[in-house]
C-alpha cells in the first residue's frame, strides 16, 4: 500500500489547519480511514468521488450496495460514508441561525476580534459572503507568518467557490498589536484582488486585527 508523506496526511492537516482547509477528497479519506492493497485512502477517496462525477451529492445518492462493490470499500467503510451523509442531511434539516451581516470593518472586528486578538501567531481567515453581505462561512486558510506561499489564491478562492460566495473579505491578526500592513500583507492582498477580478469573485476588504485596533484596506484606500 502506498504511503503518504506526513505533511500530506489528511488527519494531520485537519488538526493543523482545521476541517475547512481540507478538500472533499481529504475529508472522505479520513472517513474511509484506510486504503486498499493497491491505493492509499486519499487515492481511494479520489476514485469514489470521480466515479460520482466529482459530486458529493452524487456520491451520497449512490445505493449502499454499489458503494461496497467499489474495490477497497467494504461494509465498514461504506457504513461510515452512509452515516456521514445521513448526519449531514439531518444537520441541514435543523433550523439554521440567522447569518451575521457585514456592513463595515467594525462588524468584521466584532465578529473575529474575540477569536484573533490575543493569539500569539498569525491566522488568515476568509469570510465568504452572500449577495446581501451576510457571512456564509468563516474559513481558517492558514496559520503562521503571512506570505504568498501560505496564502495562495487557490486555497482562498477554492473555499469561496465551494460556498457559492458573491464576494469575500479576508482577515488576519497581528500579534504585535500594530495593525499597520507589512509589505507582505500588501503583496498578498494585491495577489488576491487580482485573482478575484479574474474569477469575478471580488475581494471587498482585507482587515488586519491587532489587539483592540484594526485596519481596513478598503477604508484606507489600499485595495
Amino acid at each position: 500500500m502506498a504511503r503518504i508523506a506526513p505533511p500530506d496526511r489528511p488527519r494531520e492537516r485537519l488538526w493543523a489547519l482545521g476541517a475547512t482547509a481540507l478538500t472533499s477528497v481529504e475529508l472522505l479519506a479520513i472517513l474511509l480511514g484506510t486504503g486498499s492493497a493497491r491505493n492509499d485512502a486519499v487515492s481511494l477517496a479520489a476514485s469514489l468521488l470521480e466515479r460520482s462525477g466529482g459530486s458529493l451529492r452524487g456520491l451520497a445518492a449512490r445505493p449502499s450496495a454499489e458503494l461496497t462493490r467499489t474495490l477497497g470499500v467494504g461494509p465498514a467503510k461504506a457504513a461510515r460514508l452512509i452515516a456521514a451523509f445521513e448526519l449531514s442531511t439531518r444537520l441541514w434539516q435543523e433550523q439554521r441561525p440567522s447569518l451575521p451581516a457585514i456592513r463595515d470593518p467594525a462588524d468584521v472586528a466584532a465578529l473575529l476580534g474575540p477569536r484573533l486578538r490575543d493569539l500569539a501567531v498569525e491566522e488568515f481567515h476568509l469570510l465568504a459572503l452572500d449577495s446581501q453581505a451576510r457571512v456564509l462561512r468563516d474559513v481558517l486558510v492558514s496559520r503562521g507568518l503571512l506570505n504568498s506561499s501560505l496564502v495562495h489564491p487557490r486555497e482562498v478562492f477554492r473555499s469561496a467557490i465551494a460556498e457559492a460566495a458573491a464576494g469575500i473579505i479576508v482577515v488576519h491578526n497581528h500579534p504585535s498589536g500594530d495593525p499597520t500592513p507589512s509589505p507582505e500583507d500588501r503583496a498578498v492582498t494585491r495577489q488576491l484582488v487580482d485573482a478575484g477580478r479574474l474569477l469575478d469573485l471580488p475581494v471587498y476588504d482585507h482587515v488586519i486585527l491587532a489587539g483592540d485596533r484594526f485596519l481596513s484596506f478598503a477604508s484606507a484606500g489600499l485595495l
